[in-house]
């Protein structure tokens, strides 16, 4: 029999109608599945955090609970699922991509655009293709299990607040895609390491995300780079990873940072597409900014989070930005 543990930290899909608007309310979510036939050969065990939240509230310590419950358990389940509000659920699914290091078996995320409460509630048909993506022997990394689809968490984002399409994975193809049948694109799934499974706990950093936009923001970003004491910065470029190259306060700012240890990551602020150096004003390298491919802005901010508290050095973290870890980005 599989054994599935929930961890449930908050979200929609657990809330309930109140007069000062949706809240979430201990013990509703564990009343509402409680009401679900058992699935066959599957059990499921469910840990309510004391303290749930809407997932807008989300921080380090609650990324450092979700590793803890999920590492002190790893050996005891076949799979986990972390029910999370979605707002912020991309950011949380890359932090756990990154920080969950030789995972050999599935973590799904899912969540809901209605609570379970309301008669029309996305949440039960994504949290039922959860549980079926979790019981999966061959699923060896963090997803989203959402409008009957699974995509990669480190590639996913939320696209849509009022329709139940509320998520998509734009440079990368689904993982399942949940009909009549499952259809399971094991070809595009991660192959388990030969590492053992060793968490790493993320740490308390100085990341910065700038967004380039034109006019003033330019020198904006050029005075907070110059001002700010800073461990990494995450810059979302134009295009193909273009920026206002003639601009000397702003390239000036970005030398001046590298050369004083801060790491520069940039990737493009367009949907669909990834940085590269075809154009002058896009070859960033020769300021020392490393490329970020095609990674998605939260995956680029997790991804530095977890690097910086490893105890890598500096360059070997430039080096591992650009590299293809958990699937985050698309090697050339």
């Amino acid at each position: 029999m599989k054994k599935i543990l929930i961890l449930y930290t908050g979200g929609t899909i657990g809330m309930d109608y109140t007069d000062d608007g949706l809240k979430p309310v201990n013990g509703l979510f564990k009343s509402q599945i409680d009401t679900l036939d058992p699935v066959s050969n599957i059990k499921v065990d469910l840990i309510e955090y004391e303290q749930l939240i809407d997932s807008s509230d989300v921080r380090l310590e609650h990324w450092q609970r979700m590793i803890a419950d999920i590492s002190s358990n790893y050996e005891k389940y076949d799979g986990f699922i972390v029910i999370h509000g979605t707002d912020t659920m991309a950011y949380t699914a890359s932090v756990l991509a990154f920080a969950l290091r030789g995972l050999d078996k599935p973590v799904v995320l899912t969540g809901s655009q209605l609570p379970l409460v309301h008669r029309r509630s996305d949440g039960w048909n994504n949290l039922i293709d959860a549980v079926f993506a979790a019981c999966r022997d061959d699923l060896n990394e963090v997803a989203i299990a959402f409008n009957h689809k699974l995509l990669r968490g480190c590639r996913a984002q939320k696209v849509s607040t009022y329709r139940f399409f509320g998520f998509d994975s734009v440079d990368e193809e689904p993982l399942a895609e949940f009909g009549i049948h499952i259809n399971w694109f094991t070809r595009r799934w991660l192959k388990a390491t030969r590492f053992s499974f060793a968490p790493v706990m993320p740490k308390a950093a100085k990341i910065l995300d700038l967004s380039m936009r034109p006019g003033f923001t330019t020198d904006f970003i050029a005075d907070t780079l110059m001002n700010t004491e800073l461990d990494a910065v995450v810059l979302q470029t134009y295009g193909s990873g273009n920026i206002p190259i003639h601009n000397q306060k702003l390239v000036t700012a970005l030398k001046e940072a590298v050369a004083r240890g801060v790491i520069i990551v940039n990737i493009t602020q367009v949907i669909e597409g990834r940085v590269s150096n075809d154009y002058a004003s896009s070859c960033l390298h020769d300021l020392g900014i490393v490329s970020g491919c095609d990674m998605t802005i939260e995956a680029a901010l997790a991804k530095l989070l977890v690097l910086l508290s490893s105890n890598m050095s500096k360059e070997s973290i430039k080096v591992a930005l650009s590299e293809n870890l958990v699937g985050e980005l698309t090697e050339n």
